[in-house]
């Protein structure tokens, strides 16, 4: 023990005691502010409306399919490249860098999952003062004015977005240090560029602040050896209050603005127990912004991975109702108007303007660039046991033995980092976890799958395998003086591999197949953790920007390293099985684009109420920027949950995509029976309403994999006119037809849920109450209360049988719950297919559509060409809002028969007993 504590050094001791000590709070003295982001602080020092920028008409060039256009700084006469293209689906993408850079900037690579394609640009009009271009669809235009630079987006009469308009063009060109250089020739070299022909006069008159070439926090030191590169713009939305996105924070889901504090930052960090509503930096990094009003809703998607800070301000921020009122009352003529400035360490401007109109149309736009949501296995729909850690196989068998006494479904029990041959990620314990396969048989015996963390620092360790050939191979990032960069975490020493190699990727992947990762079998699933990535050691607890990447340095590509590592360790998952089944991997870190790879959690929060009511504004801000498979621990990481606090969050949990409980090392035991028989009833009627949704769920992932639609949404996804809704985050929508208002507060005796849509009607699906839409509805609540609706016009599938995990549920029957609207007619659809492998690509599948109209209930295919079959019949039809028939009758291709039915008078519901039709099949039942 003395020498691993030698070899782990104080630092990481440190870390160890605070994460194991009974203090919980993030060291925001840890973490940069702008005011000590060298970059920030520049760019947040220029004032709006001195714009040294202004187009150089007579450079622009016009093809079929972009504008290009010089720009000019007027103060030190460098010169940027202007590229303009209108994409199919009502994007246009600006591209700004310099004409001549000293030497390349970087460029984002694999997160579009192919290049953009275009439609074509024509010339409207042009003169001194500026051009027009036509962007084809409903009038729409592109105004580009010379002096100064600015470019607006127009509709008709109407200002849809402007860039530039406040003067916030910011590009750092990059330069030789002059304060160093004494070489005349390489100076003069640099002097005489001929797209820059004044330049080295001019920028001998800049001047060079503090942090433009080195930089330094607590007791690191940057080294900047490119000199300052920041890269900043500004967006206008005229018309817009409310903006979204731009996850991870843990803040309202309508994002605040930020003139009287800091920007929000994005920058994947390890905070350790993050603070609440603040714009700090979480784990990852999804540089998406959504902007709604009644009319319109779009959104801004800023290309770049390095250090990004988000300003937001507003000219009705501050603003009373009353203030609002006022105005209205006294005809006041200002348009409510939302500013955002992105600001980026490094790279070029690289942004996707996407122009909606309707949310659904930015989701698709959005999805066109970056990809949809990967579709998940059925099974990690399911419930997940979780802590750190499990201590052994014993341990395992009897929580899993556990489950089934107390009768709670579960799909996957989950390792943390202990159950490694010390913190060697790809082993086991060779004690404690001495027989993994033995292990893993007996969880696929019952059905049940298992997740083993595969972190990316690597132990320095000639004796393990994993590191001898990463080092062989080259393949570790690299520090400023070109050595393998080495930094504390887990193992104590560790290299991080450099995942931004394609070549590194491939052989992560390959080592996660049965013959290279011992022990490990089909049930074996993969978490990552910790791959922001997180170095204990480090300034901020991560990287230093001036390691190396092959020729890049690490400040270019930090949010993309989390995406990378997801994307490796999916793509091994698939190799693994010759490419026939669905992965699913955890992380922690991410960027746009990493939906494609699986699922998110929202870090390390705490067993606090607050925690509860922020994982829904944090999965809500995922989900628009299409990152749909996303939860929050369960009873919360840190500390020790109430046994009401432990309850409700499972019932919160249990209504969002992902369902996991995980607890910290120092906490005491938390599985669902550990607190006394009433509250294990409550948990576990709150996992198995679960299990009664999986075919709900499933279907909803099937169209997030298609469409790219957020599977839990705001409920102004769906009323994008109704102005109550646009800043609701204490309550959701699981697609169009499940609106969940989960009780959060402590002690709660009622909470009050609006109910969208004033001609709709809503069901409650405990009690098959019926309320209108279009109101605030108090709802009285005891523990074993969740409360959530059905929407009227709306038929959700069930399966009420519910079993030990989701795979043992694969042919039983179904429950059709058919909610009819005040026109008496409902429609939903149900997807089926074998629940684990790739084959519904290949069609096989099932895709039914219901509809109820005129009395008659029908089942018809989505997919006529398909090729699947199941043995799943419909046991029971519930319809809300009916009227006693005389008669029901079935007709299938068999003919047709009289089915027995019961009618609630009192609550109008009429329930269909046994009509044991395949749910695959084509049938109708009638009303008469």
């Amino acid at each position: 023990m003395a020498t691993f504590t030698e070899r782990m050094g104080p630092v990481l001791l440190l870390w160890l005691a605070l994460c194991l000590s009974g203090s919980w709070a993030v060291d925001k003295g840890n973490f940069k502010t702008c005011d000590q982001s060298a970059f920030c602080k520049r760019q947040r020092a220029m004032k709006p409306g001195e714009s040294p920028y202004r187009a150089l008409l007579e450079t622009m060039e016009l093809t079929n399919t972009r504008l290009t256009l010089q720009l000019i700084n007027d103060n030190n006469k460098v010169r940027l490249l202007l590229e303009l293209y209108r994409l199919q689906g009502n994007i246009t993408r600006v591209k700004i860098n310099e004409l001549k850079p000293l030497k390349p900037r970087y460029e984002v690579p694999d997160v579009l999952i192919r290049e953009p394609p275009t439609e074509p640009l024509s010339l409207l009009s042009q003169d001194e003062n500026g051009v027009v271009l036509s962007l084809g669809a409903q009038s729409q235009r592109v105004i580009v004015s010379a002096r100064p630079f600015r470019l607006d987006i127009v509709e008709g009469r109407e200002v849809l977005m402007s860039l530039n308009s406040r003067g916030l063009l910011g590009f750092e060109h990059l330069r030789m240090r002059k304060d160093t250089q004494a070489d005349p020739e390489v100076e003069n070299k640099e002097g005489t560029d001929p797209a820059n022909p004044t330049e080295t006069a001019k920028e001998e008159e800049e001047k060079v602040e503090d942090g433009m070439w080195e930089e330094t926090f607590k007791s690191h030191t940057d080294s900047k050896p490119n000199g300052p590169s920041a890269v900043s713009l500004d967006f206008s939305l005229p018309g817009v209050e409310h903006v979204y996105g731009i996850p991870e924070h843990a803040d309202t889901l309508k994002l605040k603005t930020t003139d009287s504090g800091d920007p929000y930052r994005l920058y994947n960090l390890d905070v350790f127990q993050y603070e609440l509503y603040n714009p700090m930096a979480l784990y990852g990094a999804v540089p998406v912004m959504l902007a709604h009003n009644i009319q319109r809703t779009m959104g801004i998607f800023w290309l770049n991975a390095a250090e990004t800070w988000v300003d937001i301000s507003s000219n009705t921020s501050g603003k009373t109702v009353f203030g609002k009122m006022l105005d209205f009352v006294q005809g006041s003529s200002e348009t409510p108007q939302t500013d955002v400035r992105w600001i980026s360490e490094s790279g070029i401007i690289d942004v996707f303007l996407m122009l909606g109109p309707t949310p659904r149309d930015v989701f698709s736009q959005y999805a066109s660039l970056t990809g949809t949501q990967a579709f998940p296995p059925l099974a990690s729909l399911g419930y997940h046991q979780c802590r750190w850690n499990y201590n052994d196989q014993e341990d395992v068998r009897s929580v899993d033995a556990g489950f089934d006494e107390h009768d709670i479904p579960y799909d996957f029990i989950w390792l943390d980092i202990e159950h490694t041959d010390g913190k060697r990620y790809f082993t086991w314990d060779p004690h404690k976890f001495a027989s993994p396969k033995e292990m893993l048989q007996g969880l696929l015996d019952k059905k049940r799958k298992m997740v083993a963390i595969v972190d990316p620092h690597i132990k320095v360790d000639t004796n393990y395998k994993i590191h001898n050939e990463i080092r062989s191979r080259d393949f570790y990032v690299k520090n400023k003086d070109g050595g393998d960069y080495e930094g504390w975490c887990w193992p104590g020493s560790a290299g991080y591999p450099d995942f931004t190699r394609s070549d590194m990727r491939a052989w992560w992947a390959s080592q996660f197949a049965y013959d290279q990762y011992e022990g490990s079998m089909e049930n074996l699933y993969t978490w990552n953790d910790m791959n922001e990535p997180s170095v204990f050691n480090g300034p901020e607890v991560t990287m230093h920007k001036d390691a190396k990447h092959g020729s890049w340095e690490h400040r270019d590509v930090h949010n993309l390293y989390g995406l990378y590592v997801h994307r490796a360790t999916a793509e091994g998952l698939i190799q693994r099985s010759g490419g026939v089944e669905r992965p699913f991997v955890l992380t922690r870190a991410f960027f746009a684009g990493s939906q494609r790879y699986g699922a998110v959690w929202t870090g390390d929060n705490a067993a606090e109420w607050d925690h509860l009511k922020i994982s829904i504004p944090m999965c809500l801000s995922l989900g628009l920027v299409g990152i749909s498979f996303c939860g929050a621990d369960v009873g919360g990481f840190f500390k020790s949950p109430s046994t009401e606090l432990l309850v409700r969050w499972y019932q919160t949990g249990a209504y969002q995509p992902f369902f996991r409980a995980h607890a910290h090392l120092d906490t005491p035991r938390r599985e669902p029976w550990l607190f006394g028989p009433e509250n294990t009833a409550l948990i576990r009627e709150a996992i198995r309403q679960r299990y009664t949704f999986l075919p709900y769920w499933y279907q909803l992932f099937y169209l997030a994999y298609h469409t790219g639609e957020p599977v839990m949404r705001p409920l102004w996804v769906e009323y994008p006119q109704d102005p109550a809704t646009f800043a609701l985050d204490d309550e959701f929508l699981l697609g169009r037809d499940l609106l969940v208002h989960p009780v959060t507060e402590e002690g709660a005796r009622g909470v009050t849920a609006y109910l969208p849509g004033k001609h709709e009607v809503w069901f409650d699906i405990h009690t098959f109450q019926k309320h209108n839409g279009g109101q605030n509805l108090y709802i009285p609540v005891t523990m074993s209360s969740i409360p959530v609706f059905q929407r009227g016009g709306s038929i959700i599938p069930r399966k009420l049988r519910v079993r030990r995990s989701s795979t043992c549920m694969e042919h039983d029957p179904y429950t059709l719950y058919v909610a009819l609207d005040n026109q008496r007619t409902a429609e939903g659809e149900l997807y089926i297919d074998d629940g684990h492998t790739f084959n519904y690509e290949k069609k096989e599948l099932i895709h039914r559509k219901f509809s109820f109209a005129n009395g008659v209930l029908s089942s018809v295919d989505l997919e006529p060409n398909a090729q699947f079959t199941t043995k799943s019949w419909v046991e029971r039809i519930i319809i809300l809002g009916a009227s006693k028939p005389s008669n029901v009758t079935l007709r299938t291709a068999d003919g047709e028969n009289q089915l027995e039915f019961d009618f609630d008078a009192s609550m109008s519901v009429l329930t269909i007993r046994k009509p044991d039709m395949n749910v695959g099949a084509d049938w109708s039942v009638t009303l008469q």
